[in-house]
Formats: C-alpha cells, structure tokens, sequence
C-alpha cells in the first residue's frame, strides 16, 4: 500500500495534527490514500475569531504584494504538477490525464488571480454634474469585503479552491477553508504551496469535516462571505445557515448541447464523447442531454455510441486512461439504477449500464421519455442521453424545462441560431460548436435557476469578494465650482 497521506488542519496560525481523524478510502484502490484531522468545535470557535483579528493585517497588505504570492504560487503548482495530479488519482479516481488538466487550470487561475488582483481599483464619480454635487469631490475603492468562507466539491477540489482562496487573497481577505471529506490531501497540498509562497498565515485557514463543519463556519457573524460549490440541497442549507450576508452559489446543472442538422456530426458526437465522460462525468456542466435533429439522429447515435466504446475505462494512474472511478460506489449504482429505469421506460442502452465497483461503464442512453430521471435531474456521472427534436424553437423550449441552467453547447453554422439561443436560452453560457463542457478560467462562469448565484473566475469573485467604500471630500472640487 502507498503512504497514507495526512491532511491536517491550520487553525490560527498552526498545523493541527492531534486529535480525531477521518480515513478517505480512494474509490479506485479502495484502500485507504488519505487522513483527515476532523475540525472540532473549540477549533471553528478559535477559526472565526482568529479570522476576525487577521482581517485587517492581510487587508494592509499592497495589491502588488497579494499579487507576487499568488504568481509565485502558481509556478510552483507546475513545478508540483505530478504530484498533485497523483493525488487527484487516488483520492478521487479521476484520471491522470483529467487531473493534469486540472492542474494546469489551477495554474491558470492562480495567473489570472495574480493579475487581477494588480487591477483593483475605484473611480473618481461625476458629483459636479449635478447642481447639489458642485465643490466637492467623490472617490470610490474596493475595499476587501472581511473574512471569506469557501467551500469547495470534491469534483474540482484544486481548481475550485484557486478559484476562491486566489480571488479572496487578491482582494485583501483573511479565508477560511472548508475541503470537501473525498480530497482532504490535494486541498492542504495546494495551501500548503501558497503558503510556501509567501502568503501570510494570516490569510488562510484549513477545517476538514463534514456538512456540520461547514453549517457552523457559514452561521459565524465573523464570516462576511460565503463561497460555495456544491449541490442545489446542500446549497439551500449553505444559504439558510448563513442567513443576512453575501452568499454565493455554483450549484448543480443538467447540462444541454444541440446539434443542428447543419453540424459536422461526427465532430460534435466526437466531442460529446470526449466532455460527457471526462471525471466520469461527475461535473456540473458534463454533457448529459444532447438533442440532435431528428433527420442526423441516427448518425449521431451511431457515431457517439462508437466513439463512447473507444474510451479506455480502468486505472485512474494509468496516462491512457479516460474514464476512471466515481466518487464512490453508491454514485455508481445510482447511475446503474436510473439507466435501468430509463430502458424499463423504453429507452435504448446503445452502451455501458454497467459498474464494476466504482468504475461505471460509460453509458449511451437513446430517446427516453422526457420525464425520465436521466433527463429531468442532473445524472452526475459516466452517462449521457440523446433525444431527437424538431424545430429549433422547441428544442430551446425543451432545453428551459429543466430548473437547471448553468451552461449549455450549441452545433450549429447558422448564425441566426446562434443569437436566437443566446438570446432565448436560460443558461449563463453559451458554447458555439462544442458542448456544455468547455470553460477558460478567465471568463466568467455560473448560472441561472436552481444553478446558483453569482460568478466564478477571478474578476468576476473579486468584485464579490470586495466592497464598495467612497470618500466624499466636501468643499474641495477637482472641477469647476462656478
């Protein structure tokens, strides 16, 4: 067996290491990869008010000087790039390939980060434009908003914690991090660089735990915001334990791509094939219903279903691997039981429906009824559904039952297609000619509905990580005062 990877927690300015541990059993070796020193209640105690007093020192701290950390971090998450891909392998039994990737994101959000956080700024305000304004002078900052709480899902757990510990940190906040159970060592492991970085202990802490954990941080009055990534249910708890302050929400998604008769079918079933299954599927806007045009149906059917069959499904260590493990065993039968329910229904199983432990066989699943649960609910895992439709406009219709709606892709050459969907569908992105599942971490990303609130990426967080403070100069004009 490999070393046991021990994930403490960071508490006020210390490793804690003694005390309870939680073993994670990696879902591929289904052996024990990493242990946990679970948070207690003296540490959430000691956590917020240690937060509370760090605020202002990390606060003092220059744009520039938030923004060499992070650089810094970020060349020495390349330099660990191996290493932290092989942790992403066997806590979570994501692919080599799928955690490289990972990887280099977090590299470029940590970049991103960095020079984001050189552009914060503020504005002098037009007051003299208007009668009463006349003689004075109005100067707006962005000043960091106080303590950030970010939780992070075991799907993305170092790219989402860049995300959220990179963008508080540039805006000049104090964090608390709360790592989801499944990948408690690759989320210390990236702390652990950023504070090897230079980032001062001040700026970040560490809580490993369970939904408890997380309950008690988000209703701390110390907490000024709170940034999660999860599921709708969990989400909904996020929200009503932190009650009156900023919550932030990247929920679930039941992600739609068409395809339009005018697609290059075989590229877009190519693609499905390679976006739907990656990470086992298990992200939220992981291709799960494709609509394709009634008369290219059956090609792309044929098409998917071929290139679904090539994937190499087994060891998530092995380079050539493209499907792994799931999270855990019950999240691979679930996707046995609602695959069996959909061919009870009449659907047709072209591939896959089957599991072997926590590896689940990459599944095709054709033309279900439309209150199948592989298509009302988001599947989160190795499956993907095609459906025929008609008219564009129905299919856009279609696309919006869904109380879902974070991303969605789009096959099509026709222009007028292009913006009608943009336009029409409640999605907050639109992929033309690729599916659901594409994202630069540089541009803005979250939904609508039931998918959340607010938008993740660098920029985008740092405004919700920061405030608006102006300062009114009375009697001292940079304009005209006749």
């Amino acid at each position: 067996m490999d070393t046991i990877h021990e994930a403490a927690c960071l508490v006020a300015g210390e490793w804690v290491t003694e005390g309870p541990y939680t073993d994670r059993i990696g879902p591929y070796l289904r052996e024990p990869v990493s242990r946990a020193r679970t948070a207690q209640s003296a540490d959430i105690v000691a956590a917020v008010d240690y937060a509370r007093r760090a605020a202002k020192a990390v606060a003092r701290l220059a744009p520039a000087t938030r923004a060499g950390v992070v650089a810094r971090a970020a060349a020495a998450v390349t330099a660990h790039g191996e290493r932290l891909a092989g942790l992403l392998a066997r806590e979570l039994g994501k692919p080599l390939k799928d955690g490289r990737g990972e990887i280099l994101r977090v590299c470029d959000t940590l970049s991103v980060a960095a020079a984001e956080a050189r552009m914060i700024g503020g504005e002098v305000l037009p007051v003299a434009g208007w009668g009463r304004g006349v003689g004075n002078t109005a100067i707006t900052q962005r000043a960091p908003a106080g303590p950030v709480l970010a939780i992070t899902p075991f799907n993305a757990p170092a790219n989402l914690l860049a995300h959220k510990l990179a963008a508080s940190f540039a805006a000049g906040n104090t964090t608390i991090v709360k790592p989801p159970p499944q990948a408690p060592a690759v989320s210390t492991a990236l702390v652990e660089l950023l504070l090897d970085a230079g980032m001062p202990v001040e700026a970040v802490q560490v809580l490993h735990g369970g939904g408890e954990v997380g309950e008690r941080l988000c209703a701390a009055p110390e907490i000024a915001v709170v940034s999660f990534t999860g599921g709708v249910t969990a989400g909904r708890a996020v929200a009503r334990a932190a009650g009156p302050k900023r919550v932030m929400l990247e929920l679930g998604g039941n992600a739609a791509t068409i395809v339009c008769e005018d697609a290059d079918v075989t590229e877009a079933a190519r693609v499905c094939a390679r976006t739907g299954y990656s990470n086992s599927g298990q992200s939220c806007v992981s291709v799960q219903r494709v609509y394709v045009h009634r008369s290219r149906f059956d090609q792309f059917a044929d098409a998917l279903t071929a290139e679904v069959k090539a994937l190499v499904v087994g060891d998530p260590a092995d380079p050539a691997t493209d499907v792994g493990s799931m999270v855990d065993d019950d999240a691979a039968e679930r996707v046995v039981r609602e695959t069996a329910e959909a061919a009870a229904a009449g659907a047709a199983v072209t591939t896959g429906g089957s599991r072997s432990g926590s590896v689940m066989a990459p599944t095709v699943v054709l033309a279900p009824p439309r209150e199948a649960r592989v298509v009302r609910e988001e599947v989160f895992g190795a499956l993907v559904v095609v459906l025929p439709y008609d008219t564009f406009d129905g299919v856009v219709e279609e696309c919006n039952r869904s109380p879902y709606g974070l991303q969605a892709g789009l096959f099509t050459h026709d222009v007028r297609r292009i913006v009608t969907a943009w336009r029409e569908l409640e999605v907050g992105g639109l992929i033309v000619n690729g599916s659901s599942n594409f994202r630069l971490d540089h541009v803005p990303f979250g939904g609508v509905k039931d998918s959340g609130i607010g938008r993740e990426s660098p920029r985008w967080m740092i405004e919700d990580f920061t405030v608006t403070k102006t300062l009114m100069l009375k009697g001292l004009t940079i304009w005209g005062d006749q």
